[in-house]
């Protein structure tokens, strides 16, 4: 096994997303035709002349790796995308392959989740690899039909850290309007840019740092001002999740594969709590909700609970993030997960001047919001 190495040493990886026809080849093709000074490895899972301009190609392409005119290098997942990233990793420590990032474009049809988990399953890859963000692709003509039809795109707004709308000039501002609120619902964490490809600032995509636990991600203010205008003001949401497990050692196990559509029964009429959204613009199967608390959470009641809740809806949970606050413990806690692996890690100190608070965010398919809420509750310190 390969020592773990520093951050800065570690080769950055972009996951690149979207349904069909949202315009992530083009995005590609940008990036590799124009993306001066830095050496790119893109492995794309549909390989073809459609997908990468053929004056880039310098070799066969019956080549699973292939080396491209400008010095990026191109493959194509014909295999298991863990041995294709440890193959590009020998390769490149052998001098044979020179690259500095890795773009992995997904199917139009493909589900996030595992690529994701590639990156912390295997030890290799993890302490060779960071994985920087989970980008989709999403057309703001089509948007709104496809998240109707198909849960795979539900599962890619989910799953990510930054989402670029294209298209937008062939809808008109109120269904634009219209179709942020909704991706907003379903994912707060996520940062919305519009983008006309031939202009749009590539920086927009990479270092974004998703999966960086020291990175501050605010939740958008609209999530919550939309259904309570008294929290409109409140928007300065630092989320990190925290529990204890190792960063990339936990993949719990995975057989589980239930449907947890549980419902719970409360009046949304007489609900006071800002965490709760009663006014869901679509009946989306993927949302959100936050949990805050200024209380300090027992740490040993906190690891019981999320373990147990990462066991029996692990499937169903995509991304979960947050910042806590831990009696005994004068930092704060770091946290976050992708399905049935989470890490966590201390943070930086709480000042004295500091309201020390609890900021959670989940994302996940039909979660039971009110048993997660009460059993965090009850995880706070009494």
């Amino acid at each position: 096994m390969n020592s773990p190495r520093n951050l800065d040493e570690m080769v950055p990886a972009t996951i690149l997303t979207g349904f069909l026809g949202a315009g992530k080849t083009t995005l590609l093709k940008r990036i590799l035709t124009e993306y001066h000074g830095k050496r790119i490895a893109v492995i794309e899972n549909e390989f073809g002349p459609e997908s990468i301009d053929n004056e880039l190609l310098v070799q066969d392409q019956d080549e699973e790796i292939i080396e491209l005119s400008n010095g990026c290098v191109c493959c194509t997942v014909r295999g298991d995308l863990m041995r294709t990233l440890n193959d590009l990793r020998t390769r490149r420590q052998a001098g044979e392959l020179k690259f500095e990032r890795v773009i992995i474009e997904t199917t139009g049809m493909a589900n996030p989740g595992p690529v994701c988990q590639t990156f912390f399953m295997d030890d290799d890859i993890a302490d060779y690899y960071r994985l920087d963000a989970v980008v989709t692709v999403v057309d703001a003509k089509h948007g709104m039909e496809t998240l109707d039809t198909q849960e795979e795109a539900q599962k890619q707004v989910g799953f990510a850290d930054r989402i670029l709308v294209s298209k937008k000039d062939l809808v008109t501002e109120a269904e634009f309007a219209a179709l942020r609120r909704r991706i907003v619902h379903m994912n707060p964490r996520a940062s919305i840019e519009v983008v006309h490809f031939g202009e749009t600032d590539l920086k927009q995509l990479i270092d974004i740092s998703g999966f960086n636990l020291n990175t501050i991600l605010d939740i958008d203010p609209q999530f919550l001002a939309d259904d309570h205008p008294d929290a409109a003001h409140d928007h300065d949401h630092e989320h990190g999740h925290d529990h204890a497990h190792d960063a990339h050692g936990h993949d719990h196990d995975q057989s589980h594969d239930h449907d947890h559509g549980h419902e719970h029964a409360h009046d949304p009429a007489t609900c006071t709590d800002p965490a709760h959204n009663h006014k869901p613009p679509h009946n989306d199967d993927i949302g959100a909700f936050v949990f805050k608390s200024n209380k300090p959470f027992d740490p040993e009641r906190l690891e019981e609970f999320l373990g147990g809740v990462v066991q029996v809806y692990g499937t169903d949970l995509l991304r979960y993030k947050g910042i806590l606050y831990m009696a005994g413990i004068n930092r704060r806690m770091l946290f976050q997960g992708v399905h049935m692996i989470m890490g966590a890690e201390p943070g930086k100190p709480w000042l004295a001047s500091e309201k020390k608070n609890t900021k959670m965010v989940f994302i996940g398919r039909k979660l039971p919001q009110e048993i997660f809420s009460k059993g965090l509750e009850q995880c706070l310190a009494k």
